[in-house]
């Protein structure tokens, strides 16, 4: 009989070292993704899911003794790596479930079940991409969406303009059961990484002009029940959108206001859902310019408006029963002779003129002609999404996106749908402590800026908005802290996040099924 620690080299040399045994591209075969629970015990043996199980006894119990010797028991989003158990499966990867049926966690605001699955599944199919094995099979570990969403959203990278990219794998669902459940979650990753595309796009290739076009190509599937309309510049004057026109005078970049109307309700005249996102496609800050260390980074002011219209393309995509309507304001926010000055005064749609005291608080300025805009639609509700202030990165970072809302009802569901998606909401305060620190204007009726300065700055900009809202049911959501992942979110790769997507599309899902009269 061989001694433990033999034991537990032998295992190693047989889970990653087998000779002639591991993956090669003309070997053939699939990689595969096997999830594995903590032991009740402290120490003991992790438990194998259904389909680890499965697998298992298809190896005649070779999986089972591989984990039990070849090293510490297997923890939370860690994996083993092994080769040569199956021909079907070259290599495959367990994975560390973390405890089971740890459900709905109070304290952290999510399904821990499902984030769990997520992060742990997205470790596995990247450790078997870097193997380059070009398809990999996912074990449904009791949640087919959330492993769906961990694989999809884990392997996505923007590597559109290098000549070196990794290998492409496909992920597919390991057997039968949840098919469809991991067929939606592939439709709500694929929606986040529509808006981590678009994000990550340098500006030179994302202008407001082939952000447009880029949606409508994407939804021209969809030309039965979806409507895009691209207006331009001569149509935003029309509109009176004059703080918008403000801010985009400054770019040579003409600006574009982008309307989808989307059509899934029973009734087209039923009150739709009006989605509202910032799109300022770069923002240098304009007159007051921002430092030049991370301006690079600003190629994703746009996130708001890339969220929005990724969810609505998801919405479509899930056929959802409600009527939606997408609004962005696109534009460049850059320095010029003909950029806002500091103390300029601009008049909105609605007839409110506006001090610039600084100009690098554009985002405001594009959404309150748009949220005034959004009242001609009778909305069920008003949901406007915004990469708004760095005070809001300062508040929660990349924790939360920021809530503002006058309605009790909107903020529950958004609430709910977050705490499924793992991507997480927090209710921020619209005080009328705020407001007054924005009408105190010397010039003009309000100010882009709270007259003291960075104090509560996320509070006076949403503070702002709500004086171009007059609906009951609006949100805010300021996603400035989330806009970008380095190592937070462990099922996203370094680079900007696309959140929060997922929730929005949730969200929609829970209002198309909630009867409740709101108007």
């Amino acid at each position: 009989m061989l001694v433990p620690w033999v034991r537990r080299v032998a295992a190693r040399r047989l889970a990653r070292h087998l000779p002639g045994r591991g993956y090669s591209r003309e070997a053939g075969g699939k990689g595969l993704v096997l999830g594995a629970y903590s032991s009740e015990q402290d120490g003991g043996a992790a438990q194998l899911t259904s389909a680890g199980d499965a697998f298992d006894r298809l190896v005649s119990g070779k999986l089972r003794e591989l984990l039990s010797v070849c090293g510490p028991p297997l923890k939370k989003g860690k994996t083993y790596l092994f080769h040569g158990l199956h021909q079907d499966f070259p290599s495959v990867a367990v994975v560390g479930l973390g405890k089971k049926n740890a459900g709905i966690n109070d304290q952290e605001n999510w399904n821990e079940d499902k984030e769990n699955i997520r992060a742990a599944v997205a470790v596995g199919c990247r450790q078997i991409q870097d193997l380059e094995i070009p398809c990999v099979e996912v074990d449904p570990c009791g949640d087919a969406q959330a492993a769906a969403e961990g694989a999809v959203l884990g392997l996505h990278e923007y590597n559109e303009l290098k000549q070196k990219k990794k290998t492409a794998v496909t992920p597919q669902l390991h057997g039968s059961a949840g098919s469809e459940a991991w067929q939606k979650g592939v439709i709500y990753a694929e929606g986040q990484n529509l808006a981590r595309y678009l994000m990550e796009a340098p500006a030179n290739y994302i202008t407001p002009i082939k952000f447009a076009e880029y949606i409508e190509q994407k939804l021209r599937g969809f030309s039965s029940n979806v409507k895009v309309h691209i207006r331009p510049e001569s149509w935003i004057a029309t509109q009176q959108m004059g703080a918008f026109l403000s801010v985009a005078k400054g770019s040579a970049e003409p600006p574009i206001f982008l309307e989808i109307h989307y059509l899934g309700g029973a009734n087209a005249n039923d009150s739709p859902l009006v989605f509202v996102g910032k799109g300022v496609t770069f923002d240098s800050g304009g007159i007051s310019l921002k430092p030049s260390s991370g301006m690079d980074a600003m190629r994703a002011d746009m996130g708001g408006a890339a969220t929005v219209c990724s969810a609505i393309v998801t919405a479509a995509t899930l056929n959802l029963p409600l009527n939606i309507i997408g609004l962005a304001p696109l534009c460049e926010n850059m320095p010029s002779g003909k950029a806002n000055k500091p103390g300029d005064v601009v008049r909105a749609k609605n007839g409110k003129t506006i001090q610039v005291d600084n100009t690098d608080a554009e985002g405001r300025l594009l959404l309150a002609d748009a949220l005034c805009y959004a009242h001609n639609f009778n909305a069920r509700a008003i949901v406007n999404a915004a990469t708004l202030t760095g005070a809001m990165d300062v508040a929660l970072g990349s924790a939360a996106t920021g809530v503002f809302t006058n309605s009790s009802w909107l903020w529950n569901h958004l609430y709910e749908a977050s705490i499924l998606t793992g991507d997480r909401v927090w209710r921020m305060p619209l005080f009328e402590h705020y407001t007054k620190q924005v009408t105190d204007c010397p010039l003009a009726d309000l100010s882009n800026i709270g007259k003291y300065s960075r104090a509560g700055g996320a509070c006076t900009a949403a503070a702002f908005l709500k004086e171009f809202v007059t609906a009951s049911h609006w949100a805010h959501l300021d996603i400035a802290g989330v806009m970008s992942n380095k190592d937070e979110v462990p099922y996203l790769r370094k680079g900007m996040a696309g959140r929060p997507t997922r929730t929005l599309v949730e969200f929609a899902a829970r209002l198309s099924q909630d009867s409740h009269n709101t108007k």
